[in-house]
């Protein structure tokens, strides 16, 4: 919103507007927009399951039964190593699974998010 827009909308609302009103008021919304700034987590969540392999692949460490291996992932979905990889390196930078390496081996596992946000999904609380 412009400042001009602004200025009308505080005077359409107290009937006057001084630049004190508009400058007091930016500053709240700046206080507003940086309080949100704390669920930016959630956000980068949110948008990691917008990904059908993504969202497939937390569904699957979400039913798994412990951790799985790449090389068990990799089957089961239908895109090349390379795309399983970043798929799963973006599903850790998101907080929704979590890595281990043994070895020449690589390791994933759902986190509490993941299955929060699954729960949440499907129509249930978290």
């Amino acid at each position: 919103m412009s400042q001009s827009r602004l200025r009308r909308r505080i005077e359409d609302e107290v009937g006057e507007c001084c630049d004190a009103d508009v400058r007091q008021r930016l500053a709240e919304l700046d206080e507003l927009a940086d309080s949100t700034a704390e669920n930016d987590g959630a956000r980068d969540a949110f948008a990691a399951l917008g990904n059908e392999t993504r969202h497939r692949l937390t569904r699957i460490l979400s039913a798994a039964d412990g951790e799985l291996c790449v090389c068990e992932l990799e089957p089961v979905v239908d895109v090349s190593e390379s795309g399983v990889s970043h798929a799963l390196a973006d599903l850790v930078d998101a907080g929704l699974a979590t890595r281990r390496k043994e070895g020449n081996w690589r390791y994933y596992d759902s986190t509490a998010l993941a299955e929060d946000l699954l729960a949440v999904a499907d129509g249930g609380s978290a």
